[in-house]
């Protein structure tokens, strides 16, 4: 039995844990033969998946179960076979339980590298940008087993658990999804009232994860970049990398992603997404704000908008009013009447010159 390891150790029998936690999934930084934060951190997840008390200290117990999953498979270097279509064994079982969890396997695990396996594999290289050879090599483990912790260690729940949504897709069950978000069976069912275990395709449910009022979760989907996600949330790419300790610009669908919330107690604002045709400067006008605050809050570096792209559009905040968004077939008219309150009122607030208001406009309406 291997000796007792904590923060701060160094040596072999350090590294034999960083093999066997990487391999199974809850470490993703170099091996280096020390036994850091990072590492600290995957030996608790490991724990808390396993029902052990949540040290972060590796005794016994934790050793006997980490060598139960991983021996003999690995000793003080750990080499996983490359794989392809026609192998057979627990290491393809691996594999499909992984790419199962990532949303890229919807078969069934049972060993067996078959065609659907092989698409699975040539799906996650490609939209990983590997070589979509279908054959898992070292370059391929690495980033699958880099992913799939990541994904591990994205939510945890507890009795003072917050949640977030996921919407139920083909082949989804009850317990994948606890598995993937890291809670139980029981607790999603309780947290939405389920009776049994049935799902249905498109169904939401909640997803209870810890509470933190620092951040909000994300769940990589088609097409999503990190480029693209930091400015959907007005973070930066470096911020989420940090957040979530990524070493790469790789996303997988699936994965779940900590987004930092940025403090905006002192600002409000609206989401809007550019339509073709917009300017900075037509939106600006439309809401009753400038072209340099729009920037500001979205860390726009120029003028240019993309169609689709969401915009943060701040608003003023005054308890003399409040905000109303036109809808079709509205009128100053309709609108003053539903409010009580005069069109010469409502024109003056809104400083409007004339009788025309389009569609999805905010308007202040006194209050």
């Amino acid at each position: 039995m291997f000796k007792t390891l904590q923060l701060g150790d160094t040596g072999d029998e350090v590294k034999i844990l960083e093999e066997k936690l990487k391999m199974l999934g809850y470490y993703n930084a170099i091996i280096n033969n020390q036994f850091g934060l990072s590492l600290e951190a995957g030996v608790k997840a490991f724990q808390r998946k396993e029902g052990l008390k949540e040290t972060g200290i590796v005794d016994d117990d934790t050793w006997q179960i980490l060598n139960d999953y991983t021996e003999p498979k690995i000793s003080l270097i750990s080499i996983l076979p490359t794989l392809s279509f026609g192998s057979t064994g627990s290491y393809v079982k691996d594999l499909q339980a992984k790419l199962k969890d990532l949303l890229y396997y919807s078969g069934e695990v049972n060993g067996s590298f078959d065609l659907e396996t092989e698409n699975a594999v040539k799906r996650f290289q490609l939209n990983n940008e590997l070589t979509a050879t279908g054959t898992v090599n070292d370059t391929t483990w690495n980033l699958l087993n880099s992913l799939y912790g990541n994904l591990n260690e994205c939510a945890i729940a507890n009795e003072e658990s917050d949640y977030i949504t996921y919407t139920v897709s083909k082949g989804d069950t009850l317990y994948s999804i606890a598995k993937r978000f890291d809670t139980t069976v029981d607790d999603i069912k309780k947290l939405n009232n389920l009776t049994s275990d049935s799902l249905e395709i498109n169904q939401i449910l909640k997803i209870p994860t810890t509470k933190d009022e620092s951040n909000e979760f994300y769940i990589v989907s088609k097409g999503d970049t990190l480029y693209g996600i930091a400015k959907r949330y007005n973070t930066t790419v470096n911020e989420l990398k940090n957040l979530n300790n990524l070493t790469s610009d790789s996303l997988a669908i699936g994965q779940v992603l900590k987004i930092p919330l940025n403090d905006s107690s002192n600002l409000n604002y609206i989401n809007y997404t550019v339509s073709m045709g917009d300017t900075l400067y037509a939106i600006a006008r439309r809401y009753g704000t400038t072209v340099d605050a729009i920037k500001k809050v979205n860390g726009l570096k120029d003028d240019i908008l993309t169609i689709g792209e969401i915009l943060k559009i701040p608003t003023e905040e005054n308890s003399a009013y409040k905000s109303y968004t036109v809808s079709k077939g509205d009128t100053l008219y309709s609108i003053a009447k539903r409010f009580n309150v005069s069109v010469e009122e409502l024109k003056k607030l809104n400083n409007i010159n004339n009788n025309l208001i389009s569609l999805g406009q905010i308007l202040k309406i006194p209050n």
